[in-house]
């Protein structure tokens, strides 16, 4: 994609006049650094900016897991259905990533995740993402890797909630 393209994409999807274009966003994100210029272009391309309310559900457990979001500010609850109130397994926040089974099939949320305080975030589709790592094997491998690191972390987080240690990041 063109760079002008992508000129045109951030400026239609910038929130605000201080915050970042969408591809320095994108680029500047923990999640992503350290990859190519020309994988941080691609994912630029299909980005969007994207904003929840505090106490908004962001998806459910058991949903389709489609996409995912690159934490800009706010804070998300990961939550389990329990028997009875929603147990929280982990907080999560700016610099962090929302969503990983849209990667690992059978593509379903593994969690809900509910917005603890109001949040900006940089928003995949995780359909067409599937679809661009398929076509490109290094973005793919780099996006496997770096999507594992977040759900084994997110997995840990709920072994220690369930050995009674209730982890918040």
């Amino acid at each position: 994609m063109k760079t002008d393209t992508l000129d045109l994409v951030a400026a239609a999807n910038q929130p605000s006049a201080s915050a970042p274009t969408l591809p320095a966003a994108v680029a500047e994100h923990p999640f992503l650094r350290g990859l190519s210029s020309y994988h941080l272009e691609i994912l630029a391309s299909c980005a969007m900016n994207s904003h929840f309310d505090a106490g908004e559900l962001i998806f459910s457990e058991g949903d389709p897991a489609n996409r995912f979001y690159l934490l800009i500010k706010g804070k998300v609850v990961l939550e389990s259905d329990g028997e009875g109130e929603p147990t929280v397994i982990q907080t999560i926040g700016p610099g962090d990533v929302l969503g990983w089974s849209w990667l690992f099939p059978p593509f379903y949320w593994h969690f809900d995740a509910r917005a603890e305080q109001p949040i900006d975030a940089v928003f995949f589709y995780g359909t067409r993402l599937r679809e661009l790592c398929e076509a490109d094997h290094d973005l793919g491998y780099e996006l496997m890797k770096r999507t594992a690191k977040v759900a084994i972390k997110r997995l840990m987080a709920a072994r220690q909630h369930l050995a009674g240690k209730h982890p918040t990041s």
